[in-house]
């Protein structure tokens, strides 16, 4: 062997990996090499695809080539590759005409006219994951010794260096395309974020580049749209977007809205009806001005996200959030416009009232027709932390659209006013049910009813300070006793007005001492006692008419009547006791949110 001409060989190989030649013609180069300066006949590079059991040639050198077509494609069982990758050491066959132990090279030795075979495992993979074995054979019976196997071994360790440094070339060639696909992305998404383009539009554009299906939420538009299904065996793209926007809008917006503090991970439970399963997402709020506008809700993939997708997703939430704040920006100057000229009328500041009313109508509001105010009170919701008003809003307006009345809602401090038409015509039955509708919904929303209260009608201008300055003191009392729900100054009267001059723990202190130990024995044991004792003062402490009244015998209304002073020291002898009594009763009425109706 000729010691210089190998290690010539060697520095032209290497010369020529260093270059950046064509992996084909660098491994070609060593096989020739290899047969060349060790005084073998053929050879060739192989991948070994073990799961399915074939050898594939990579390249190939044999004279012999131009005469007849040799096969590209080898069976494992019969090859010594799979030894050789297994043991991780060189398999060498000296004379494979006689070998029992490969039957298929034995054939072939005989049909290609060889002797000895030399397989050397390859610590590389092939562009599709095979391992890579070197194979070299002879015409006659070579003897191989520690010599020849370092050589080869240098061969095949050149032959791993130029398959690593292209496949490093490969990957920072698709790194390289992948930064020109997110930049490229990242220039298309902000062009059509500033080209006043929609919501819509935009999120069809994100989902159409992000590798993950999403969906995005627009709080201010009470806006979901969704791109791909993240579960195709259950949902196609139409009946995933219809469930989306049908089905599912309510259950997305809630958990959208829990993200507002940061990125979460829900777990999203899909029931049309016709299908049920549940679905991990990604939560990521999208904000302006520290004010969380919007959602991106990203479903995962078996795929793992680099720093490139993170950037896209970056660039995404950007582009997302500038097209969002469109309609942040129009819902600001329109709910600041109108509550800036609710306040002035509720507040009495004008000086001109024909230019109110023509300021009114330009914003859409007619105050030359009789209207009733529903002031919705959520100071207690806001302490709570949460969140603006534009959901509350959108929704108390999807009520009024679902209603059939036109109203219009305004944005106040610690909640929202709805105008709406004092004479509902035949409407009056949904009229009539539009502020238990509006307590519902936002209960289910802040999951605490809030304080709903209908006002008088509004004739006037004039009207308009009286009937706010008496909703917000119903609003006081419900305050003060932790009432929610929906009021109405004729419910209460006048008294709820007097007691809201008091000391609310006074008030409960005077109804505990009155009638509290009756109240407790009638939840203990089912009695009618408070009922009884009411009945009795409102007719007057007549015996016969209060018996009549409730459908009892007088004689048992009486004994009642003796518990009643014997069980719990209540006389009504006089008529301050029949007074306080009385006042107890109705007082723990505003207390109690279970109101009866006879009290």
């Amino acid at each position: 062997m000729d010691h210089e001409s190998q290690i010539l060989s060697l520095r032209d190989a290497a010369s020529l990996i260093n270059s950046g030649g064509d992996l084909q013609s660098v491994l070609r180069d060593l096989v020739l090499a290899a047969c060349r300066h060790a005084k073998w006949t053929l050879g060739s590079i192989m991948g070994i695809d073990a799961p399915h059991g074939h050898a594939y040639v990579i390249v190939r050198h044999d004279p012999t080539l131009i005469h007849r077509t040799l096969p590209d494609r080898w069976e494992l069982a019969t090859s010594p590759s799979i030894v050789a990758l297994n043991r991780n050491e060189p398999v060498y066959i000296r004379d494979a005409r006689v070998s029992e132990e490969f039957p298929g090279y034995r054939r072939e030795a005989f049909e290609r006219d060889y002797r000895s075979v030399l397989v050397m495992p390859m610590n590389c993979v092939d562009e599709d994951g095979r391992p890579m074995v070197l194979t070299v054979v002879s015409r006659e019976i070579t003897e191989v010794t520690a010599e020849d196997i370092a050589f080869i071994g240098m061969i095949v360790h050149l032959g791993e260096i130029a398959v690593e440094k292209q496949h490093r070339l490969r990957q920072e060639k698709q790194a390289g395309e992948r930064l020109q696909r997110a930049l490229s992305a990242h220039t298309s998404l902000l062009q059509q974020a500033l080209s006043d383009g929609s919501v819509v539009s935009l999120a069809e554009k994100v989902s159409e580049l992000l590798p993950n299906p999403v969906v995005v939420i627009d709080f201010h538009a009470n806006l979901v749209v969704a791109g791909r299904s993240p579960s195709e065996a259950h949902f196609d793209i139409a009946s995933w977007q219809q469930a989306v926007s049908g089905t599912l809008s309510r259950q997305i917006f809630k958990i959208a809205r829990s993200a507002s503090d940061g990125r979460h991970t829900e777990t999203l439970f899909v029931d049309d009806g016709k299908r049920q399963l549940k679905l991990s997402v990604r939560i990521e709020p999208l904000t302006i001005d520290a004010e969380v506008v919007g959602a991106l809700m990203i479903f995962p993939t078996p795929q793992a996200s680099g720093q490139l997708d993170q950037m896209l997703l970056d660039s995404t939430k950007f582009a997302l959030s500038v097209q969002m704040m469109r309609s942040f920006v129009r819902f600001r100057f329109e709910t600041r416009s109108l509550t800036e000229l609710f306040l002035e009328v509720a507040e009495r500041r004008w000086r001109d009232e024909a230019d109110i009313v023509n300021r009114a109508r330009r914003l859409g509001l007619d105050l030359s027709v009789a209207q009733k105010m529903i002031v919705v009170d959520l100071a207690e919701q806001a302490k709570d932390g949460a969140i603006g008003l534009a959901d509350p809003h959108h929704a108390l307006m999807r009520l009024l659209q679902q209603a059939g009345i036109a109203g219009t809602a305004i944005a106040v401090e610690d909640g929202l006013v709805c105008l709406v038409p004092a004479d509902a015509g035949q409407d009056g039955a949904r009229f009539a049910k539009l502020p238990h509708r509006i307590a519902a919904e936002l209960g289910r929303y802040f999951e605490r009813e809030p304080v709903v209260v209908l006002s008088e009608a509004c004739a006037a201008l004039g009207d308009y300070p009286i009937a706010w300055e008496r909703c917000r003191r119903m609003i006081r009392i419900g305050r003060s006793f932790g009432r929610t729900g929906v009021f109405a100054g004729q419910d209460f009267g006048p008294l709820p007005i007097l007691v809201a001059a008091a000391d609310a723990p006074d008030v409960r202190g005077f109804v505990e001492d009155s009638i509290g130990a009756l109240i407790a024995h009638d939840r203990e044991h089912g009695t009618p006692y408070l009922d009884t004792l009411f009945a009795y003062l409102r007719e007057g402490c007549r015996s016969q008419a209060c018996a009549d009244a409730i459908g009892l015998h007088v004689t048992t209304l009486r004994y009642r009547l003796s518990r009643i002073e014997e069980l719990f020291g209540i006389r009504l002898d006089t008529p301050e006791q029949r007074f306080a009594v009385e006042l107890a009763i109705r007082l723990s009425g505003i207390i109690d949110s279970r109101v009866p109706a006879a009290r």
